[in-house]
Order: C-alpha cells, then sequence, then structure tokens
C-alpha cells in the first residue's frame, strides 16, 4: 500500500506538469483554433533561458524562472505575428496554421540545439528547489511540490481570467466566433496577443519545472510534453481548464502506474491507448463542449 500511495503522489506530480503545457496548448487552440506544432519549443526556450540566467548570469532562481516565463510569453506573440496572423487575415483555417507551425517548429528546435551544441544540463541544484522531505510516510521532492503548486495556482488563474473577467470574455468571445466578437467590439488583436503570450508563458512554466523534476534540460526537453499535452486537453475536453488539469493528472498517474506494475516500457502506450480511446468515444472529452470541438474541426 504504501508503495502504491507514492507512486500516486508521483504521478499527481507528474500529470501537473503535463496538465500545465496542456492548458497552454488548449488556450491556444480553444481560442484561435489553432493546433501549434512548435508549442514544445516555447516549453524549451522558457527554461533554457531560465538555465542561463540562473547557471550563468548569476540571478536567483526564482527571478530566473519569472524572467524565462515572460521570454517565453513574447516569443509566442513574435511567432503568432510573424506566422499566424498572416494566416488569419488570408481566412486561413487550421490546415495551413497546423503546416505552418511545423515549420516554425524546426527552425525554434534548430535555433535550440546550436545554442546548446546538443548538449545537457541542469539547473544548478545549490541554487533551486532540490532534496526531499516526508509527508504521512511518503517521500516528495521539493521540485514535485513546487509543480503541483504551480498547476495550482496557473489553473485557478487561468480559471478565473476567463470566467470572472471582462478579457476572459473576450478571449472565450473570439473563440466561438471571431466575426461575431469583432461586431460586438471585442479588439480581437488584443485579445490573441494576451492569448498567445498566456500560452507561450504557462509551457515555459510546464518546461522549467520539468526541467526541475528530471534535472535535465536540453534542447528536446518540449517535444516529449507535446503529445502529452495534446493528450491531457483531449481526455480533458477542449476550452475547458478544469477538465485539462484533470486530464494531464489522470495521465501522469495512469503512466507512473503503469510503470511501476506492468513494464516501464509501457507507459508511453498508456498515452496513445488514452488519447485514442477518447478521440473514438468521447471526443469532446470530459468537460469540453461540443461547439469549442466542432470550431477546432472547421
Amino acid at each position: 500500500m504504501d508503495v502504491l500511495l507514492q507512486q500516486l503522489v508521483n504521478g499527481l506530480a507528474l500529470g501537473s506538469v503535463y496538465a500545465m503545457f496542456g492548458l497552454g496548448f488548449g488556450l491556444m487552440l480553444a481560442t484561435l483554433g489553432v493546433l501549434n506544432a512548435a508549442h514544445g519549443t516555447f516549453a524549451t526556450w522558457g527554461a533554457l533561458i531560465a538555465l542561463y540566467l540562473l547557471n550563468d548570469a548569476g540571478l536567483g532562481f526564482w527571478t530566473s524562472a519569472l524572467l524565462g516565463v515572460l521570454a517565453s510569453g513574447l516569443l509566442a506573440v513574435l511567432v503568432d505575428l510573424i506566422a499566424f496572423q498572416p494566416i488569419r487575415r488570408r481566412g486561413g483555417d487550421l490546415l495551413p496554421a497546423l503546416i505552418t507551425s511545423i515549420g516554425v517548429w524546426i527552425f525554434l528546435l534548430a535555433a535550440a540545439r546550436m545554442v546548446t551544441d546538443a548538449k545537457t544540463s541542469r539547473f544548478d541544484p545549490e541554487r533551486s528547489p532540490s532534496g526531499t522531505f516526508e509527508v504521512l510516510g511518503l517521500t516528495l521532492a521539493r521540485t514535485q511540490l513546487v509543480g503541483m503548486l504551480a498547476v495550482v495556482v496557473v489553473g485557478v488563474g487561468l480559471y478565473t481570467l476567463l470566467h470572472r473577467t471582462r478579457t476572459g470574455a473576450a478571449m472565450r468571445a473570439v473563440g466561438f466566433s471571431p466575426m461575431a466578437a469583432a461586431l460586438s467590439g471585442v479588439d480581437a488583436r488584443r485579445v490573441v496577443a494576451i492569448t498567445a503570450f498566456l500560452s507561450g508563458a504557462v509551457a515555459a512554466v510546464a518546461g522549467i519545472t520539468m526541467g526541475l523534476n528530471t534535472s535535465t534540460i536540453n534542447f528536446v526537453l518540449g517535444e516529449g510534453l507535446l503529445l502529452k499535452g495534446f493528450a491531457a486537453v483531449i481526455i480533458g475536453g477542449f476550452g475547458d481548464v478544469r477538465g485539462t488539469v484533470l486530464g494531464g493528472l489522470f495521465l501522469g498517474v495512469a503512466e507512473v502506474l503503469t510503470g511501476q506494475y506492468v513494464s516501464g516500457s509501457a507507459r508511453d502506450a498508456v498515452t496513445f491507448g488514452l488519447l485514442l480511446g477518447f478521440l473514438v468515444f468521447r471526443p469532446n472529452g470530459i468537460f469540453g463542449s461540443a461547439a469549442t470541438l466542432a470550431k477546432v474541426r472547421a
């Protein structure tokens, strides 16, 4: 029983990272209808910038992490301006944006490889959260605690923004119908910029947390998160913050338990199995709406 409880904690910690990545990925998808294949690189670049500021520039961890998050958010805004905005002006749909995002992904991935020289590094353990502590007989790493607290803060923050503020109402209006939102006086450019920034910033939080948990930061850090985040969105439902968080947590627990009791090599099979199962039998996910799904299919 102790082993099971410990693995459940480990699964929730891993699922927190998946959930955070899925929140940023799903925000862009639900609001702007962009299936962004380059989203993983935002996580990578956020972590790389934080790594440089901590290890080389000598800044504190939290300052480095904050600046990495802000930089990744600005990178996402820049990518949207250069790559996706021209497609929207021409009335392009999901496919042209997806193809364009693949090109952006290749470019940003190659740039990250060049900057890192394809080497692996990690946050300085003496200047970043490290070590473990026990709670009710369970061992919890401080890096895991950071991830679980982060997903609570990010999840509550995004939910409050989307459902309790005028900006959030404008974002949901654009997600439902950009034309109707524009006719009602919504500043679409402002909404797009805010959405892109938040999407990239949240991806960076996931990337930094993943780098902390694995003690590994390299140019492909965010690539492994792309499928996991997409699966979290599918399981939870397009456009629903609560569902994405639950989907990510469920996926993390399922992976860890599979690795513990079945086989470590079967962990990724769980992701594919859950993804396929929800796409076939419940494409709206746990909390998602058919209207949001229809927007993505359009």
